[in-house]
């Protein structure tokens, strides 16, 4: 089994290729249209579908905007340098919502930033071994 991709249904579809694209630096995948449905689906990722996880764009054509609710969290992005690539998303456009800098009750460097439909996705910097590591890779 394999985690194939996560789904945002999205009010500009434009705007959100735009923001994925050019402020995170995924590539789109593939795109395509479903008249009959009155919607379009849009996939955007690091990597190939075959290899990676990717997102699944969704734009439903009669829909402008979404309530976000309060169950949904956020996606997390690995980067090499959470402080860099904060600067370099802010430099494109992109709404940091919590600076970098150690995460509650944790010593790993984390921030924020929202997408343009106000979903958060969180930067992380890759793990390094630690005996304060779970099994699971949970901090402790």
């Amino acid at each position: 089994m394999r985690l194939l991709h996560t789904m945002l249904r999205v009010g500009n579809l434009d705007r959100s290729i735009d923001f994925y694209t050019n402020v995170l630096g995924m590539t789109l995948l593939r795109q395509k249209d479903y008249p009959n449905g009155k919607f379009t689906l849009a996939f955007v990722g690091y990597g190939e579908e075959q290899a990676q996880t990717v997102i699944e764009l969704t734009y439903n054509w009669d829909t402008k905007d979404y309530d976000l609710g309060n169950g949904f969290g956020h996606i997390a992005i690995q980067v090499d340098d959470v402080y860099e690539a904060a600067n370099k998303i802010r430099a494109q456009g992109g709404k940091i919502i919590r600076e970098p800098g150690p995460m509650n009750a944790g010593t790993t460097i984390i921030a924020f930033v929202e997408d343009p439909d106000g979903y958060q996705i969180e930067l992380l910097a890759p793990k390094t071994a630690s005996p304060h590591l779970s099994p699971g890779g949970a901090e402790n």
